[in-house]
C-alpha cells in the first residue's frame, strides 16, 4: 500500500515557516502548534498548496514560491492618493499602516509617500511581488 500524498481530498498537519529572499522569516508555526488544513478550503493560497502536492508524512521540503503563485504581483491600480486632510490628528510618514473602513471590513493600507497635501497608500499585499521560500515538515496526511 502505498502512502497518502497531498492532494485534493486529504487533510493535512504541517510546520511551515515562510521567508523572503533576504532570509527574514514571514511566518512561522515551527514553535508553535502545526498548521492543519484541508485540501482546497482556501486557508492555504492555492499557490502554496500546489506546491504541497505529492508529499508525504514524514517530507519536509523547500519549496519556492514565485509571487504569480504567492500573493500576486503589485497592482498599480492598488496605490490610491489621498488629501493629508483625510488623515486629520495623525502623524503620517511612509511605511505607516493604516486601517481603512471596508464594505466587507478592515483593508490594510501603507503609506508609501506624501508630497505637499497629497498621501498615497498602497493597498497591495505586502507581499506582493516577493519571491517565498516555504520550508515544510509534513507531519501527515490523511484522505477525508
Amino acid at each position: 500500500m502505498s502512502a497518502v500524498t497531498v492532494g485534493p481530498g486529504t487533510r493535512v498537519s504541517l510546520h511551515f515557516t515562510i521567508e523572503m529572499e533576504d532570509g527574514q522569516v514571514v511566518d512561522s508555526t515551527r514553535e508553535k502548534s502545526p498548521a492543519s488544513f484541508e485540501y482546497g478550503d482556501g486557508n492555504l493560497l492555492p499557490g502554496f498548496e500546489k506546491a504541497l502536492e505529492g508529499l508525504s508524512a514524514n517530507e519536509q521540503a523547500r519549496l519556492r514560491i514565485a509571487p504569480e503563485q504567492g500573493f500576486g504581483m503589485p497592482n498599480p491600480n492598488n496605490v490610491q492618493r489621498f488629501s493629508t486632510a483625510d488623515f486629520k490628528d495623525m502623524e503620517l510618514e511612509p511605511g505607516l499602516m493604516i486601517c481603512f473602513a471596508d464594505p466587507s471590513g478592515e483593508l490594510p493600507g501603507v503609506v508609501q509617500s506624501i508630497d505637499g497635501d497629497k498621501v498615497m497608500v498602497d493597498f497591495n499585499h505586502p507581499l506582493a511581488g516577493r519571491m517565498l521560500f516555504f520550508d515544510v515538515e509534513i507531519l501527515s496526511v490523511e484522505m477525508i
